[in-house]
């Protein structure tokens, strides 16, 4: 393990080591693939070819997963939300594993899942698309969100379908508990993003659910005729989402596997504390810091998908805000002829990260080292949208 600290960034290098888990190999998350199809709403999310930015910036090709426009969501966490919540009702219904939405959603299958109650904590996204995957089937949730999350995060959670969207005087890790002690004394069904010692099959789905957009990413580069990333940038919270994208990607790419950096804001980077800690086991951070990155203001890595972090990554960065805001921007006023993508504080982040290595004075080793050149393929995931409006209109300006 190598650290490096150059004009404002933290990074740690490694040599990738170990295999891609079972449960992220390409025969089991074909369920949560086979399940969104059975979705009415489904449909793959755009893969934006930013040909102006690739030439600006110095490589052969960017590619962005512009996830604003999942499910109506502005969010990629449906994806995950749906398919544990699905897989929580079969499981508690007596249903197959691989049963249809559709299915789920008949009368008499409905009337049952009315009286099922669902309990979560989000940043805002997973809470969201729980609340609506329960409308969808007939059933209830309840989210809660941590200390200081925007008002209007809580409402897009109400409007989405949701009973209950309270704001918690605690922070994200403590809300969490909070939730999993109301779902214990309630009798409630627990649908959390991220996994601890005896809660670890709900966060398995929903990390199996987000490898759909890793395999449509896939997908569509190959249907550009562009056969698979040389660098695949991932941002982290607790680390679900960006452990099950690379699993996904590296079981998809084998010997051929990218380099995969994952990043996170400096003020709370517990996925880069525990790689930093070279022990081999996940540390939380604290205290907790503040970010403008909501979706990854979080504490404790996920434990499922710590150790496909620990040994499949190649970097660990930790980025101030202002990465985030350069990244926003980027995609929301692009170079002529790129198409925009309404990307979020914690959506732009990685894109932030991409400029500051390829054009700031003093980054040149750090980036020969990565390997990005004018030959690099670099894949990126937005993974929201504008789901804070005022503060995206307050950080957007094109002039």
């Amino acid at each position: 393990m190598k650290e490096h600290y150059v004009c404002g960034l933290h990074a740690l290098e490694q040599q990738p080591k170990g295999r891609v888990p079972a449960f992220l190999r390409a025969e089991a998350t074909q369920g949560a693939w086979t399940f969104h199809h059975t979705m009415s709403e489904y449909a793959p999310t755009p893969l934006v070819r930013l040909k102006g930015l690739a030439k600006q910036l110095g490589v052969k090709e960017i590619f962005v997963k512009d996830e604003s426009q999942r499910f109506g969501l502005h969010a990629f966490k449906g994806l995950g939300g749906s398919y544990a919540l699905a897989r929580t009702v079969a499981q508690e219904l007596g249903l197959p594993e691989d049963i249809a939405f559709s299915d789920l959603q008949r009368p008499e299958n409905r009337d049952k899942v009315q009286k099922m109650v669902f309990v979560t904590t989000t940043d805002g996204n997973h809470g969201r698309g729980v609340a609506w995957a329960a409308k969808a089937l007939g059933g209830t949730a309840h989210v809660y969100l941590p200390v200081g999350s925007a008002p209007v995060r809580a409402q897009a959670i109400l409007e989405a379908g949701a009973a209950e969207a309270r704001v918690l005087a605690l922070e994200y890790d403590d809300a969490v508990r909070y939730a999993a002690n109301m779902a214990k004394e309630k009798g409630w069904h627990l649908i959390q993003d991220t996994s601890w010692p005896g809660y670890e099959e709900v966060p398995t789905w929903i990390v199996q659910g987000y490898t759909t957009m890793a395999r449509e990413a896939a997908e569509q580069m190959e249907q550009a005729e562009v056969y698979g990333p040389t660098h695949v940038f991932l941002q982290a919270g607790v680390g679900a989402m960006a452990g099950g994208v690379l699993g996904c990607l590296a079981d998809r790419y084998a010997d051929q596997c990218p380099c995969f950096a994952i990043v996170e804001p400096e003020a709370i980077p517990c996925i880069y504390a525990s790689a930093q800690a070279g022990d081999g086991k996940s540390h939380p951070v604290a205290p907790i810091g503040q970010t403008i990155m909501a979706g990854l203001n979080c504490g404790e890595p996920c434990t499922i998908t710590w150790p496909v972090l620990r040994d499949l990554s190649s970097w660990y960065f930790s980025c101030p805000d202002a990465v985030s805001e350069e990244g926003m921007r980027l995609l929301g006023c692009p170079m002529a002829g790129d198409a925009p993508v309404v990307s979020g504080e914690s959506g732009g982040v990685t894109a932030g990260l991409l400029e500051r290595l390829m054009t700031q004075p003093g980054l040149e080793d750090l980036r020969q080292r990565m390997g990005l050149n004018e030959e690099s393929v670099v894949l990126l995931f937005s993974t929201e949208g504008d789901t804070d409006p005022a503060h995206y209109r307050q950080v957007l300006s094109c002039d």
